[in-house]
């Protein structure tokens, strides 16, 4: 189940930011969804949901979090899986959304949030690394911080990497996310969080604090990231 979870939640989904009272809200943005928790079930590591929509049920699984029942959410997207057994609950459900987690109401309505995307971009494709990347003068690769993140936490490092996906404007921050090793591609990367502009397929290095398990909350849980990253070098 972790597995199948970490897969799910690895890329980021952002919520538009909706007016309360708008009846356009729903229509500009038909994948915002607003549930009514009905009842919750926890487990070590994730929250079963069930929840009602418009006078419908179903299950959500999301990354561990105190949901309690009447409590009112957000949510975006997701993933449906039929016929899905917990081994931790003992119980298969029959169809269940799995998401990056759940959004409080006071994040998305009114505007004027942590989560505001006035005007969100996103660039993502499949980027081939066809052979290492040097690293930079003084840097680190990402396996050897992957290998040895006790090391660097809290420590400034540089990695030189290809952006491979960027994600800008999402809770106040541009996140790229970097590879650097043919070896290690689709397998490991590297995030990071900056005010800086990057594209995709460009090899940059990035220089920045290393922090460990980093909870922004919504679901957004990183074991390793790179916080108030800049760019010291940059080309094509």
């Amino acid at each position: 189940m972790k597995t199948l979870l970490s897969v799910v939640i690895l890329s980021l989904a952002v919520i538009p930011v909706l007016s309360q009272n708008s009846p356009e809200s729903r229509t500009d943005h038909p994948n915002v969804h607003k549930i009514v928790v009905k009842e919750v079930l926890q487990t070590t590591s994730y929250t079963y949901v069930q929840a009602e929509e418009n006078g419908e049920l179903q299950w959500i699984a999301i990354p561990k979090m105190d949901a309690k029942v009447g409590e009112e959410y957000y949510y975006y997207g997701g993933t449906q899986m039929g016929e899905f057994k917990s081994k931790e609950l003992d119980r298969t459900f029959s169809a269940i959304l799995f998401l990056n987690g759940l959004v409080k109401p006071e994040l998305v309505e009114g505007g004027g949030t942590a989560l505001t995307v006035s005007n969100q971009k996103s660039e993502a494709s499949i980027i081939n690394i066809n052979e290492p990347i040097v690293p930079a003068e003084g840097g680190i690769t990402i396996a050897e911080l992957y290998a040895n993140k006790e090391k660097y936490a809290n420590e400034i490092v540089k990695v030189r990497a290809k952006v491979t996906k960027y994600n800008t404007k999402i809770m106040g921050r541009n996140w790229i996310h970097i590879q650097d090793s043919p070896a290690n591609q689709g397998k490991i990367d590297l995030t990071v969080t900056t005010t800086e502009e990057a594209r995709v397929g460009d090899i940059i290095c990035m220089e920045g604090r290393i922090t460990l398990d980093k909870d922004f909350g919504a679901g957004y849980f990183y074991s390793i990231i790179m916080e108030d990253g800049r760019i010291v070098e940059q080309s094509k």
